[in-house]
């Protein structure tokens, strides 16, 4: 028996239909192994020496890894095709003692048989430059993390975190918000004319003055303009014919793939990250089983292997015939940086049509494979062609600019238009012109405008920023826009990332202290010495120690600063401390908000914090207090005291208050009774006496 070892177990059943016999597969269900969960686990004086340890909930996976691995005759590593997979392997590699020369890795770009079957033929060494740069990138992570955090709990607020990148992203949101906030409007005026010819309507947008750019900046300026033009002919002064062509996008990169998906089909980033996954990973079909349809989904490269690429040609040409082609198959060239052992995201077979599938795949997954589909499938085909047509039209010293396009050859936009050719304004098409010629004038229309702040990031245009930028990779894109609204450092008003107070705090003091690191030119320095590691076996421990001289610096000069402190200050209420008599004032605390006196720390009376939405369900026998209901951990109802921890006073049955008028025990409310806890009295009243 051979033993294959995947991260997912939903690829197992897909993978298992092109294995054969012969073969077992195990699912360790992503990592084994990782830093510790409650402490630092970096030795940073022994030259930056991660402590691995196996994650709690992996033990059980890992004994009965091990008990097959015993039994096998041979041992291949199969997780996902990047830097964080090849860790993965390296630490599988590890549980299991195999030996660092074996060729156990091997790795596929999709899940089909002839991807698979290759990947079985060319067993590979763990690539230890890959994993070096994963273990710097995780290093780099938890050193900043476990650092800078604290801080900001002790400056701003309980229960935050700083990351390497996250800060960087929530840094972009604000600094875009403060820009908003500066932004002071300017006033314009749009002047457009509409003329009619052979009974075709069209218009005509003022552009220049005497020759040169011109757009009235007030009313006054826009009423001498259409006091000239009144009184004045419109005449064509030359027209500029040509015919331009529109080269078709490249197939999906990740970050590509999630902009289209939030733009064209609302999706958040959340959603086509799930839906992607189960694509890739595979889908129940009819009259297939489980398939996988789509190519891996975390990848910055545009490249398409050529067998794919000839499929789609084939395919372009007998659906929709030999012009759709292009003369030179469509290469693509990806980024700097990009991990080009990938291929971009793409179909796997380009004849399963998204409409085949359609009654298989939930409404999400259909939409992102039609997407993905269309956006492949259009990548291969040839240009679309424009006939395209600008006039200029004088009238006294301005010249008014007309265009119109008209489309020759669709091209590629017979299956697929960009997104940002779908927001323009439709360019009408243009009457016969002559140059000369006095055009019949309908109506002037002048319009008052300002200028626009710069438009808040969306969850698309953050992803197309970092991307630019060059902070992240496609891997972490989704999980790290998704944890600044999950922590409360930025909310969505419709599409839009909107920075919360706290976000903005955040930001301000690692502004304050930390900008040399907190900053995007750096992340993107950082992710280019990753890069080193990966691609040239740079030593990792060296790009951490270059890191951490800096850094350390900073949080010295941070932490013996004590003049910046940004939380907020305690808020009073008519609450009065019972111990000395002050007022109780809301403090906010490792576990939430709770009243503490507001002469701590000669005071340390606490009490906890009602909710203002909750109502008291009695009164405390004991101590007079309001009782409320809670839950315990196996979510079954009892009632306790407000006055928790002095008064320790808890009932399954909301108390009254009252002392029982036979016994003396505390009565309480049992159905529509009034009874006496004790069960041994007998005292009983209806609720209405």
């Amino acid at each position: 028996m051979k033993l294959i070892i995947i991260e997912a177990p939903a690829k197992r059943e897909t993978l298992k239909k092109y294995l054969g016999q012969g073969y077992e597969v195990f699912a360790t269900k992503g990592h084994i192994r990782d830093l510790p969960v409650k402490s630092y686990g970096i030795d940073v004086k022994n030259n930056f020496q991660p402590h691995y340890e196996i994650m709690p909930e992996k033990k059980e996976l890992i004994s009965q890894l091990k008990q097959k691995a015993k039994k096998a005759e041979e041992i291949l590593i199969a997780t996902d095709p990047d830097r964080e997979g090849e860790a993965i392997s390296w630490h599988i590699a590890y549980v299991l003692d195999l030996n660092a020369d074996d060729k156990c890795r091997i790795e596929f770009n999709e899940i089909s048989q002839k991807a698979v079957q290759n990947a079985l033929l060319k067993p590979r060494k763990i690539n230890q430059n890959l994993v070096d740069a994963q273990q710097a990138r995780r290093v780099l992570d938890r050193i900043v993390g476990y650092k800078l955090s604290p801080i900001l709990c002790k400056k701003i607020h309980p229960k935050l975190s700083a990351g390497r990148v996250q800060s960087v992203a929530l840094k972009l949101v604000v600094d875009r918000e403060r820009e908003i906030e500066n932004f002071k409007p300017e006033e314009y005026w749009n002047i457009t004319a509409e003329f009619e010819k052979n009974k075709q309507k069209f218009k005509a947008s003022l552009s220049l003055k005497n020759g040169k750019k011109f757009v009235p900046k007030n009313k006054a300026e826009a009423q001498e303009v259409l006091d000239k033009i009144n009184v004045n002919d419109f005449i064509v002064k030359n027209i500029k014919k040509s015919n331009t062509k529109s080269h078709a996008p490249a197939p999906f990169t990740t970050s590509t793939m999630q902009q289209d998906a939030l733009n064209k089909l609302g999706m958040s980033l959340k959603r086509t990250t799930s839906s992607a996954q189960e694509l890739y990973e595979g889908v129940n079909v009819e009259g297939e089983g489980k398939i996988a349809l789509i190519t891996y989904i975390r990848t910055d490269s545009t490249r398409v292997s050529s067998d794919a690429q000839k499929a789609c040609l084939d395919y372009v040409k007998e659906v929709y015939g030999e012009k759709f082609v292009p003369s030179k198959p469509n290469i693509y060239a990806s980024k700097k940086n990009a991990q080009d052992a990938h291929e971009a995201i793409r179909p796997i077979n380009i004849k399963m049509k998204p409409e085949m599938v359609k009654s298989s795949l939930s409404s999400d997954n259909y939409r992102l494979y039609k997407l993905i589909y269309e956006r492949f499938l259009a990548s291969q085909m040839s240009d679309a062609e424009y006939f395209s047509v600008s006039a200029n039209i004088d009238s006294d010293k301005y010249t008014f600019k007309a265009t119109g396009k008209t489309l020759n050859f669709p091209g590629y936009t017979a299956v697929y238009k960009e997104y940002s050719e779908e927001e323009k304004s439709d360019v009408s098409k243009l009457p016969v012109l002559e140059e000369g010629e006095i055009l019949k004038k309908i109506d002037v229309m002048s319009e008052q405008k300002f200028t626009k702040p710069p438009a808040r990031y969306t969850e698309a245009s953050l992803v197309k920023a970092m991307e630019e930028k060059g902070i992240g990779r496609p891997a972490t894109y989704a999980a790290t826009i998704t944890v600044l609204t999950a922590r409360d450092y930025a909310k969505k008003e419709g599409k839009a990332l909107v920075p919360t107070k706290l976000g903005k705090k955040i930001t301000e003091y690692l502004d304050r202290f930390f900008s040399s690191i907190i900053n995007v030119k750096f992340t993107a320095h950082m992710e280019n010495r990753l890069d080193d590691i990966a691609n040239s076996g740079e030593p990792w421990k060296e790009v951490v120690e270059s890191f951490w001289k800096g850094f350390s610096e900073l949080l010295v000069k941070a932490g013996a600063d004590t003049s910046v402190l940004l939380k907020e200050a305690p808020i009073e209420t008519d609450v009065v401390c019972e111990k000395c008599g002050s007022k109780m004032v809301v403090r906010t605390g490792k576990f939430g908000k709770f009243l503490g006196c507001a002469n701590f720390p000669k005071c340390k009376n606490i009490m906890p914090l009602p909710n203002e939405k909750e109502k008291p369900a009695g009164k405390c026998p004991e101590c007079g207090k309001d009782v409320f209901a809670r839950k315990s951990k196996t979510g079954k109802l009892f009632y306790s005291c407000s006055g928790y921890p002095d008064c320790k006073f808890m009932s399954w049955y909301p108390p009254t208050g009252e002392k029982c008028p036979k016994c003396s025990g505390y009565l309480i409310v049992k159905g529509k009774k009034i009874v006496c806890s004790e069960q041994a009295c007998e005292y009983s009243r209806n609720i209405e006496e």
